[in-house]
């Protein structure tokens, strides 16, 4: 145990973090994910939900200040009713913890997946609520 570490946050995770540079992405992904089918580093956080492990990540991990968008929500359907309230959970830890809160923008599905190909890691966790994907881009701390 380290002090100021949150407990939720396990060691390959922390690796993760710490090896991860500026402009690199991390995927939080909900349980519904193909998690195994993009990301090298895959993190199991099974029986968390994002909100709890972006609190988490956000105390350590800045988000990029150097562009515009430096969260990804995966957009709902074009048909799809469903309207994603865990957003509003995203970007209340973001006001704690960024200036400027999350500065998100979402997209298709489909390109959401290619650009979770291409993140330095997938954490995969037990979120249940549907629509509920993020990545988030690395800054710099200042």
């Amino acid at each position: 145990m380290l002090k100021g570490i949150p407990s939720i946050l396990p060691p390959e995770l922390l690796k993760i973090l710490m090896e991860m540079g500026h402009g690199d992405e991390i995927v939080l992904a909900d349980g519904n994910f193909p998690k195994f089918a993009h990301a090298e580093n895959v993190i199991r956080c099974d029986g968390h939900g994002i909100p709890e492990l972006m609190e988490a990540i956000l105390k350590l991990m800045p988000l990029d200040p150097y562009v515009e968008h430096p969260t990804v929500f995966m957009a709902v359907l074009p048909d799809d009713p469903y309207k994603p309230v865990i957003w509003d959970t995203y970007r209340e830890i973001g006001r704690k913890y960024e200036e400027q809160g999350l500065r998100e923008i979402c997209i298709d599905k489909f390109e959401f997946y290619d650009r979770a190909k291409k993140a330095y890691a997938v954490v995969a966790t037990g979120e249940t609520a549907l629509y509920a994907n993020v990545i988030l881009k690395k800054g710099v701390i200042k």
